[in-house]
Parts: C-alpha cells; structure tokens; sequence
C-alpha cells in the first residue's frame, strides 16, 4: 500500500495580525455578520487602526479566507465616565484616543462569520487579545458587551434582570453567554452604549477579564506626566564657517546647551546644512545644492553622535538629500538610542523649486519616541492643515517645525499656522528658525525668525497658547515644558474639545499615498 497524501486532507487555519490588504474582506464579512443591526465600518476607521495599534488587530483565516476579526485598544479605563458608550471609548471608531502607555486593553469589536461559528473562533481570538494582555504586561481587558437577544424580553424583564437570567444559564444570550464561559465578569451595565444596536435596545455589559500574571511594579509603561517633556527649541545662526568642523561646532555647542537644560528634544531649524555652501566654491544654487549633498552621511554620523553621547532627541533641522537622481529635503529624528528616522518635505515652495528643483516628499509620518509619539512637518507644511490632522490622527502629541523664512511675512505664515495646528487639533507645537546671513550663498543671504514652543488654547495652557518664544531674529533659544497629561485631559474635558467634536458624518482627511518609506 502506498503512503497516504495527508496533505489533500489539510485545512489551514491561521490567526494573525490584520493587514491593510484585507480591509475590504472585513468590511464584507461585517455585513455578513451584522446584516441589519449594525452600522458597518468605514475603510477609514480600520485603516486608523492599523495606523495607530496594529498590535491590538486580529483576523483569522480558514484556507485563505477571513472569517473572524476583532479590534481593540489600550486606555486607562479610569479616566472614563461610568456610564460611556462605544463612541466615547473608542473616539468614533478611530481609536485616536489609544493610549501606550495606559493599563487596560479595551476590545471594541469582535465578529465571526455565521456559517464557521462551530469552530471556536471567537475563542482564539478571545485567547489573542489575553495573549496581548499578559505579554505587554496590561492589568486587564474590558469590553462593552451586546446582549442581543435582550429585544425578546425586554417587555417582561430589565436589563439587569435580563443579565442575571443569562448569568445564571436560565436565558442563552449569543454573546453575553460566550463572555462568561471565556472567563470575563460583569461590572456594569451601560445604557445608550450603542443607538444603532436595537437588539440589545442599546444596552451593553461592561465586561472585564483580569490578568492574574499583571505586575504592577515591572510595567514597560513610564509616565512622562510626572515629569514634563522639556524641549529646546534652537534659533540658529547663519554665519561664514570656513570648514565641516566648524560646522560641528556650533552644532554640538547648542546640543550641549539643550542638555544642560535637561531636554527631551532639542530642535534645530530647517536648511541648516545650507550654512556648509560658505566654504564651497559653487555659486550656482542648483549645483550648490547637489554639492550640499554629498556631506550627507558626515551630517547624520554627526548628529547621531550627538544624540547618543548628550541622551537628547534630536530634531536636526533638514538637510538636502539626492535619492535616485531627485533632490529632496528631508527632516531627521535622532533618537538618544541611536535610531533615526526621516520625514521628507511634502509641500515644496515656488522658491524651491525654482532655485533648487526640489522633489516633493509622498508620505507623512508619526514617529515613537521615550516621550510618546511626535511628527514633524518642515516649514511650509505646516501651512496646509490636512497634514497635521493626519498625524494627529495617528497618535501624534507633538509637531515639530524646522523652518527658514527670509522675510517676517514668510515668518508669521508659519508661526500663525503652527499656533492654529495647535488649537485645531489640540496638540503642542514647536517651530525652530534661522536668523543671520550668508552674503555669498545665493538664495540664502538673509533670515528671519522667532522660534516658539506653543499650546493649545484653553484654560489648562499659558494665557496666550504660548510656553516661550524667542527673542526674534537674533541667536538664541527657548526652553519650554509640555505635559502630555493635561493634553489628554484637555481634549477629553476642555471648554471646548475640537477632536470629539469633528462632523466625521460630514467629512474627513485621509492620506492617500504610502509609498515612501
């Protein structure tokens, strides 16, 4: 007898991460799983959360075919009202209110496709979401539980009645029953959780499961709300240099200054590497700028060290970059551990492009750093709202804005737009500028700058959304703290709370392109 192909036999099941590929695939099965009694994801809602916790996303498959999912997202469950609903916890669905550093994994949806519900799907992707939980050491996981065959009783029992019954196993309710068997308890219940649910009439369950392995004092999380961020924010001068090391020098001077300070990030201006064309012979902006180029990996080394040797974060302005042929200007993070990161410039100026033939950037970015997410968006960007709703979107707390105006007009545009990003999205901003002149640079002869730390504007935050600012157009710095604490109480509890208070019914920003890394 020949041996048998067990392979023919094989049905594989995978559980896994979600992937912005199967984004339409989740949006069809949720139609199938909730034909009539639920309103449906939008792309836009899934797509945030891959951008902001991919971690916390699950799907599973069954020979190459999604048939269950589940999101989620971690909060410190103790700074919500009692009595929330499943827009308030989750922020609409965009799960922008996800917080790192909180201690409760929050599951805000979970759906199996009714023809595999015999296959204990919703129990894998139950025991994933504990898996998450006891790996990143979170203290629980809560969840607002639909009671969908509520509608059958409710003219002869309430709510909690109704709970109790099913508690009990007198009444089989779908998922409040499947909640109890996988180990979760009760804790409340809360009414008007979700207007669209009419089988539950709109009540949930709040449900918890306790993760007994938590270790309240070996957390990964370190708050920094105890311990304000402290930011530098450097107004550079532009001056005759007569080498690279003398470049160096003016550099590690003011990263030295920003970590006596005791800064988390110190901030340097946009086109700071200009100031190398003083000792380089080519008078033609347009090669000047390719020959600006060539000291790129001098400049990254250069900061790199910096950063590491001074434990500060560091923005370093942005330098002049060739990639394949096309020049673009392009922002570093360097981190104090000694990764980077970069953000190119997206929206390019006339003067730009006319001088220098810049190429635009395609891709903006939020970055985790030790003291939670920033973004950074060099000077003219910061002129163009949709992108700091984007990455405020994404998580971020902080912008950073290196920028190089040569005229006070060019100035206010950034500095009234930057404190504007601040109020709209109710997140800190910083701007960092150049003054100076470097006579025999074409096109960069003359700045002009007032370098700013601001807020948003409300009672929490300084009288003018103001931390500090420079002095203007002379060489110096300002150094400022921010709380992300009262950030995340302000946009929660604020006078007014533009975030929660978005028409997202009416419209929304998204970011189209993501094809350079």
């Amino acid at each position: 007898m020949s041996e048998v192909d067990v392979s023919k036999f094989e049905k594989k099941i995978e559980l896994r991460n979600i992937q912005y590929n199967d984004i339409d695939e989740i949006l069809e099965l949720q139609k199938t799983c909730f034909p009539d009694h639920m309103e449906p994801w939008k792309r836009e809602q899934l797509e945030s959360h891959l951008d902001i916790f991919p971690e916390g996303q699950f799907v599973v498959t069954y020979e190459g075919k999604i048939i269950g999912s589940c999101s989620s997202l971690i909060v410190n469950f103790d700074e919500y009202d009692d009595q929330h609903t499943w827009d308030e916890i989750t922020d609409e669905g965009y799960i922008s209110n996800h917080n790192p550093n909180g201690y409760n994994l929050y599951g805000i949806e979970v759906m199996v496709h009714p023809e595999y519900r015999r296959m204990k799907i919703g129990k894998r992707l139950y025991e994933a979401r504990k898996e998450l939980a006891e790996e990143w050491n979170l203290k629980s996981i809560i969840l607002g539980g639909r009671i969908p065959n509520y509608y059958k009783h409710s003219s002869e029992m309430t709510p909690r009645d109704y709970v109790k019954e099913v508690t009990h196993h007198n009444i089989y309710d779908p998922v409040l029953t499947f909640q109890l068997m996988n180990g979760f308890t009760v804790m409340r219940i809360n009414r008007h959780y979700l207007p669209d649910d009419k089988q539950s009439k709109e009540y949930a369950t709040l449900m918890e499961w306790n993760n007994v392995d938590y270790h309240p004092h070996n957390t990964r999380r370190h708050f920094k709300t105890s311990e304000p961020i402290r930011i530098t924010a450097i107004q550079y001068m532009m001056k005759t240099i007569g080498s690279f090391e003398d470049f160096a020098t003016q550099v590690e001077y003011y990263t030295d200054v920003a970590a006596d300070q005791g800064s988390d990030f110190a901030v340097f201006p946009e086109l700071l590497t200009t100031q190398l064309l003083s000792f380089c012979e080519e008078k033609s902006p347009s090669q000047a700028i390719r020959r600006l180029t060539e000291f790129t990996e001098d400049y990254i080394e250069l900061f790199t060290n910096l950063a590491v040797r001074y434990n500060v974060n560091i923005i370093g302005g942005s330098h002049f970059v060739e990639e394949d042929g096309n020049i673009y200007n392009v922002a570093y993070l360097f981190r104090r551990d000694g990764t980077i990161e970069k953000q190119y410039k997206i929206h390019i100026t006339p003067n730009e492009r006319k001088w220098w033939g810049i190429t635009p950037g395609d891709k903006v970015q939020v970055f985790d750093t030790d003291c939670g997410k920033i973004s950074i968006l060099i000077c003219y960007d910061i002129e163009f709202p949709e992108l700091s709703r984007i990455v405020t979107d994404m998580g971020a707390n902080i912008i950073f804005t290196p920028f190089c105006t040569e005229d006070r007009q060019g100035y206010v545009r950034v500095r009234y737009c930057s404190q504007a990003r601040a109020v709209e999205n109710e997140i800190y901003t910083v701007i960092a500028g150049t003054v100076g002149n470097l006579s025999q640079v074409e096109n960069m002869d003359i700045q002009y700058a007032q370098s700013g730390i601001f807020t948003p504007s409300d009672f929490a935050f300084p009288r003018d959304g103001i931390v500090g600012e420079c002095h203007p157009n002379i060489e110096t710095v300002v150094v400022g703290d921010v709380d992300l604490e009262i950030l995340r109480r302000q946009r929660k509890t604020g006078n007014v709370t533009q975030l929660r208070n978005r028409r997202l019914d009416l419209y929304e920003v998204v970011q189209k392109s993501k094809s350079k890394d």
